[in-house]
């Protein structure tokens, strides 16, 4: 039997990195740190959930719709947050905003779930049995800040990336990458779960040295998220293989089925056909489940 590829993509926020503490927590801290005060991190959650649904309303996929950029829309956001809780001042835009997109692009604001390294690493060096060639990708409704982000946790990130007129950034494509491409919904102009973000990622792969000289059918499509209807839904009618992160995931809705996580390889055995989806409960089972060997010194001290 002729061996199949493996294209695997994951969403970015909630999926592979989380913030270190939540969001208000940090803004809060941030703010009190350069003079301002008056408020609590409860008031700071709440204002910070009006102000995101408000701009997120008014000026759709981070500002992309009606022009913006990414720093305009997250600073809108930043004083909206504020100005209800301190009033209008000039802090908010000399200081305060530059400081928040700084840490929110950075390892300050996030960590990486358990696991990530170590299976992006394992599917390039013990690939899953029956799979020829392999290649990663992050699809994520986000702006540009991902790959910053990425890259300050310690994963190697291709510069290729999915630009409005196509695929951009072809420098930088050659092998030890973690992650082989990133699809943004700012870039691509649409969100998860609009199945167009699933195929820039299709484009991005057939951009892809590893590609060449393969048919498009032998490519297994994996997407692994930790939302239900924009990451799992979004997938399967895209046609690919959606998987559900369970420790990741709000909820699991009755009826998604769960891989044998007992069985090595288990994974891939269960996604019978384009437009399947499980759930898997963490980052080291998936690398199970994929039948990825781990490296033996991995949990050394």
């Amino acid at each position: 039997m002729a061996k199949r590829n493996l294209l695997i993509c994951f969403d970015a926020f909630g999926t592979l990195f989380k913030p270190k503490r939540p969001i208000a927590q940090q803004y809060g801290e941030v703010a009190r740190g350069l003079g301002l005060s008056g408020f609590t991190d409860e008031q700071v959650s709440k204002s910070f959930k009006a102000a995101f649904k408000h701009e997120t309303k008014e000026n759709p996929n981070f500002g992309k719709s009606n022009g913006l950029n990414s720093t305009t829309w997250w600073t809108n956001i930043i004083q909206n947050t504020f100005n209800p809780l301190v009033g209008p001042s000039p802090t908010l835009t000399q200081h305060l905003a530059p400081a928040l997109l700084y840490r929110f692009s950075s390892e300050e604001a996030y960590n990486l779930l358990p696991d990530v390294l170590p299976l992006l690493q394992d599917l390039r060096t013990h690939p899953p049995h029956g799979i020829d060639r392999i290649a990663v990708g992050v699809i994520t409704n986000s702006d540009d800040r991902v790959p910053s982000v990425l890259t300050s946790l310690g994963l190697r990130i291709s510069p290729l990336t999915y630009g409005s007129g196509g695929v951009k950034a072809k420098t930088g494509m050659g092998e030890g990458n973690d992650v082989d491409f990133t699809v943004m919904s700012y870039d691509v102009g649409f969100e998860k779960p609009d199945r167009r973000m699933f195929g820039a990622a299709e484009e991005m792969l057939a951009s892809l040295p590893v590609a060449v000289g393969t048919e498009p059918g032998s490519w297994v499509k994996v997407f692994v998220g930790d939302e239900f209807e924009k990451d799992v839904v979004g997938a399967q009618e895209a046609g690919w293989l959606g998987v559900l992160l369970r420790e990741a995931a709000s909820g699991v809705p009755d009826g998604l089925k769960e891989v044998d996580e007992r069985v090595a390889g288990a994974l891939l055995r269960s996604l019978r056909g384009s437009g399947d989806a499980v759930s898997i409960s963490s980052f080291s089972t998936l690398a199970k489940a994929l039948g990825v060997v781990p490296e033996p010194d991995r949990s050394s001290p």
